[in-house]
C-alpha cells in the first residue's frame, strides 16, 4: 500500500526555499566541496525521498524533498551546509512485505554512504517498520516516528594532512599479523592515558606502537570498526555486540572507539591512528562484514537499506519475497549479484584504501560474497571486479573462506591474489599437539604451507594465513586449559559457541595449582607458538595470546565487553611474552621460515641436497610407509638454507643457515639421532620449548649425536654449512 507522508514533514526547510539546487547523482553519499554539500542516494522503487537535516542538538528536523532523479539516484545540492551537519532520509513507497517492499516514511534512515554516524541507536519499538506485538507481525504497519531513537548520518570534512606517512607495502612473506580489538587491546593498559584507552587514539599512542614493534608485528588486523549495532536481545540482557560483526555503516568508523566526539571527529581520529602506525612501518588491515547488515530478517528493524529499497539490497526468497535468504546466520544476506550493491562494496573498499589509507581487508564469511544463486562461484562478479580494480587489487585481500550454508566451506578454493584463513591448519596443529592419531602426514602438509590446498591454483605458500587461535574460540591459554566451553556468561545456557575445539586441558579443567599441569600447559603454549612461526605461510597471532590472556573458558565472547574480553596488562605472563618476542624476531632473521616458493624436494642449485628432507627419530629418511603409521607422533625435518638469501649483521647478503627441527608430540621423551645430512655439519641448538629457549647455544652436535627430546616439545638445531 502507498503511505502518505507524515503530516509533520515539510517540503522544504524554512529559509531554504531558494537554496536547494539540483546537484549531481555522483558521487553517492554526502560530499562537501567547501561551499556546500551534494547529497545522492540510490533507490529504485521509492516514490518520494526526503532529506532530513538536524540541528546540533539533534532535536529539530528540517526536511528537503528531493525532486531530481537520475538513473534511480535521488540527488540535490545545498549551499552553505558544512561538515558536522547531521542528516538522514525518509523514503516513501509501497509497504508490501509479500512483494519484498518495506518502505515506511515514518522511519528515519542512515545513508548507506555516510562517512560518519553520530551515535548509537536507542532500542525502541519505533525502530521497526511494523507494529511490534501485532498479530499480523510484519504485515502490520507502524506509524511511529523513529527519529528520536536513531543516530544521524554526519557530513564530514575529508581533508587530512598525511605528512610523510605512506602505505608500508609489506610483502606477504615478511608479514606477521596481529588480530586485535581496538577497545580490548588498549582499555586496561596502564601506560595509556585514561581518556583515550579503548579508542583509535589509544592504539596510536607511542606506548602501544612501541609494544607492537618490540613484538615484531608488521600488520595489525582490526576486528570490525565499521559502525555497527548491538542487538536488541543483547542490550536487554545488559550485554553488547562486542565483536562488531553487525554492520550498519560501511564507510563510517564506529564512534564508540573515538575519544574525539561524535560529529565526524572519529574520522580524523581514525586517520591519525593509521598515520601513526604507518610512520612506524606497521600496516592496518580491517576485518570487514559485507555479507549482511544489522537489519536482521523480516522481523528485524528498519534502519537503512530495508527502508531505502529492500529488494535492491538484499537476497530475498524467490518463493516468498517476504523472507530473506540467510547464508550468514544473522537473518539476511546482501545481494552482491546486484550492480548497486556490488558498487557499494567496491566504493567502500576504495574509500578505506584511498581516503583512510588502510592496507587490506579480511572478509568475514567471504564465501557468501561469492555465491551466484545458491552455489559458491570463484568466477563470480565480486572477484572479477576486484581483480580488475587498479586500487583494490593492490592491497592485502584475506578471506574467511566459509559461510554456514551448504557447500560454503571453500578453504583452498579462492582465486589467485587472495590469501585465506587456513582453518585446516588450525585444526590439524591443535590435533597434533594434543596427541591425536593419524596426523603426521597432514601436519607435514600444513607445516610446509598446505600445498595440497594452494599449489594447484598457482598460488604461493603465503596464500595460507596460519593461525592456532582466532577471536572466535579459545585463547591460547584456554586452548591448553579447557576441554569444554564455558559460555554461561553469554546468557544462552552454554548452548552457543563451538562444541568441538580440538583442545586439551593437560589433565585438569580450568585454572590449576598443580606444578606439573602448569609446566605442561606452558610448554604446550610454546609448542603452538613455535609451530606457528616456523611454518611456511603467513603467521597470525591473536592479541593477548603472547601475554597469557584467558577468557575463563568462554569460546564465544562476542557479547562480553568486559574483563572476559579485555587484555589485562597487569597480569602479563612475562616468560611467555619474552619467548614470543624472541621467537618472532628469530624467524624474521631467517627467510628459510618465510619462503616465497614451494618446497620442491629436489637438489638445489649449487647443493647436492634437497630443499627439504623428512627424518625418523633414528636418523633415517622417512618412507611412504612411515607416513601411514597412525600412532606416529614424532619426526624431524631438515630445511636447506642454501638457496635462501638473508643479510648478516654487517648488512652483506649471505645464504641462510640450514635447520633441523625435531617435533615430539608423544607424551614421553624420544631419542633423536642427528642425521648425516652432510659430512662435517656441526649443529647448535637454537630453540627448545622445554627450556623456553630461543638463541644459539654453544653445545655442538654432529652426525650420529643422540639428543633426547622431552615429551610434547620441539627442539630446533642450526648449521651454517648446507
Amino acid at each position: 500500500m502507498e503511505t502518505p507522508i507524515a503530516n509533520k514533514i515539510q517540503c522544504t526547510a524554512p529559509g531554504m526555499e531558494r537554496s536547494v539546487w539540483p546537484g549531481k547523482p555522483y558521487p553517492l553519499g554526502a560530499h562537501w566541496d567547501g561551499e556546500g554539500v551534494n547529497f545522492a542516494l540510490f533507490s529504485e522503487n521509492a516514490s518520494a525521498v526526503m532529506l532530513c537535516l538536524y540541528d546540533s542538538d539533534n532535536q529539530e528536523e528540517f526536511v528537503v524533498r528531493i525532486e531530481e532523479v537520475t538513473h534511480h539516484i535521488w540527488h540535490c545540492y545545498l549551499p552553505g551546509i558544512r561538515p558536522g551537519q547531521l542528516y538522514g532520509y525518509r523514503i516513501d513507497g509501497p509497504y508490501a512485505p509479500e512483494k519484498g517492499l518495506r518502505f515506511n516514511v515514518n522511519k528515519l534512515l542512515i545513508d548507506p554512504y555516510a562517512k560518519a554516524i553520530s551515535g548509537t541507536i536507542a532500542w525502541d519499538d519505533a525502530l521497526f517498520g511494523y507494529q511490534i506485538g501485532h498479530s499480523e507481525e510484519d504485515y502490520s504497519f507502524s506509524e511511529t516516528d523513529s527519529a528520536p531513537f536513531m543516530p544521524k548520518s554526519v557530513v564530514v570534512d575529508p581533508h587530512f594532512d598525511w605528512g610523510q606517512a605512506r602505505h608500508p607495502k609489506i610483502p606477504y612473506h615478511d608479514t606477521v599479523i596481529y588480530e586485535a580489538h581496538v577497545k580490548g587491546l588498549t582499555y586496561q593498559h596502564p601506560g595509556i592515558p585514561e581518556d583515550i584507552r579503548g579508542t583509535y587514539a589509544g592504539l596510536a599512542h607511542p606506548v602501544m606502537v612501541d609494544y607492537l614493534l618490540s613484538l615484531g608485528i608488521t600488520t595489525v588486523e582490526l576486528m570490525p570498526i565499521h559502525h555497527f549495532v548491538s542487538d536488541r536481545h543483547l542490550v536487554d540482557q545488559g550485554l553488547t555486540n562486542y565483536w562488531g560483526y553487525n554492520t550498519l555503516g560501511f564507510f563510517a568508523p564506529d564512534v564508540r572507539y573515538s575519544a574525539s566526539g561524535s560529529h565526524g571527529q572519529q574520522v580524523h581520529e581514525f586517520k591519525s591512528m593509521v598515520k601513526a602506525l604507518h610512520e612506524a612501518g606497521i600496516e592496518v588491515i580491517l576485518d570487514v562484514v559485507y555479507n549482511h547488515t544489522a537489519e536482521g530478517n523480516h522481523l528485524g528493524p528498519t534502519l537503512s537499506f530495508k527502508g531505502i529499497d529492500n529488494p535492491a539490497y538484499y537476497r530475498l526468497s524467490q518463493e516468498d519475497p517476504r523472507y530473506y535468504v540467510d547464508y550468514t546466520g544473522t537473518g539476511n544476506t546482501l545481494n552482491t549479484r546486484l550492480p548497486y550493491v556490488l558498487g557499494l562494496v567496491m566504493d567502500s573498499l576504495r574509500y578505506w584504501i584511498t581516503e583512510m589509507q588502510v592496507d587490506g581487508f579480511r572478509f568475514d564469511l567471504a564465501s557468501s560474497l561469492a555465491r551466484s544463486l545458491h552455489e559458491t562461484d570463484t568466477l563470480s562478479s565480486f572477484f572479477n571486479i576486484i581483480h580488475q580494480d587498479p586500487i583494490i587489487s593492490q592491497v592485502k585481500l584475506i578471506a574467511e573462506p566459509w559461510d554456514i550454508h551448504e557447500d560454503g566451506y571453500m578453504v583452498g578454493k579462492f582465486p589467485v591474489g587472495w590469501a585465506e584463513w587456513n582453518g585446516m591448519y588450525r585444526d590439524c596443529v591443535r590435533d597434533f599437539w594434543r596427541g591425536a592419531d593419524s596426523k603426521l602426514a597432514e601436519f607435514a602438509k600444513r607445516f610446509t604451507g598446505s600445498a595440497d590446498l594452494y599449489q594447484g591454483g598457482y598460488r604461493s605458500p603465503t596464500a595460507s594465513i596460519n593461525m592456532v587461535t582466532v577471536h572466535d574460540g579459545f585463547t591460547l591459554n584456554d586452548l591448553v586449559s579447557y576441554n569444554d566451553k564455558h559460555n554461561e556468561a553469554n546468557g544462552e545456557g552454554n548452548r552457543d559457541g563451538a562444541n568441538d575445539n580440538n583442545s586439551w586441558n593437560c589433565g585438569e579443567e580450568g585454572p590449576s595449582d598443580n606444578p606439573e599441569v602448569i609446566r605442561l600447559r606452558n610448554r604446550q603454549k610454546r609448542n603452538f607458538l613455535t609451530t606457528l612461526f616456523l611454518s611456511q605461510g603467513v603467521p597470525m597471532l591473536v592479541a593477548g595470546d603472547e601475554l597469557g590472556k584467558t577468557q575463563q573458558g568462554n569460546n564465544n565472547a562476542y557479547c562480553q565487553d568486559n574483563e572476559i574480553s579485555w587484555i589485562d596488562w597487569n597480569t602479563v605472563d612475562e616468560s611467555l611474552l619474552r619467548y614470543s618476542r624472541e621467537l618472532i624476531q628469530f624467524t624474521k632473521l631467517h627467510p628459510s621460515f618465510k619462503r616465497k616458493r614451494w618446497f620442491q624436494g629436489i637438489p638445489l642449485e649449487g647443493s647436492e641436497l634437497e630443499d627439504i628432507r623428512w627424518y625418523l627419530p633414528d636418523g633415517n629418511l622417512m618412507t611412504d610407509e612411515n607416513w601411514e603409521h597412525d600412532f606416529a607422533k614424532s619426526l624431524g625435518v631438515y630445511l636447506n638454507g642454501k638457496g635462501i638469501r638473508c643479510r648478516s649483521e654487517d648488512g652483506t647478503e649471505i645464504a641462510d643457515d640450514s635447520f633441523y627441527i625435531l617435533f615430539n608430540a608423544h607424551y614421553e621423551p624420544v631419542n633423536y639421532t642427528v642425521p648425516n645430512v652432510r659430512e662435517g655439519n656441526v649443529w647448535h641448538k637454537v630453540i627448545d620449548t622445554q627450556e623456553a629457549l630461543v638463541g644459539k647455544q654453544e653445545i655442538k652436535m654432529t652426525a650420529g649425536s643422540i639428543l633426547e627430546v622431552p615429551g610434547r616439545s620441539i627442539i630446533v638445531l642450526t648449521s651454517s654449512i648446507s
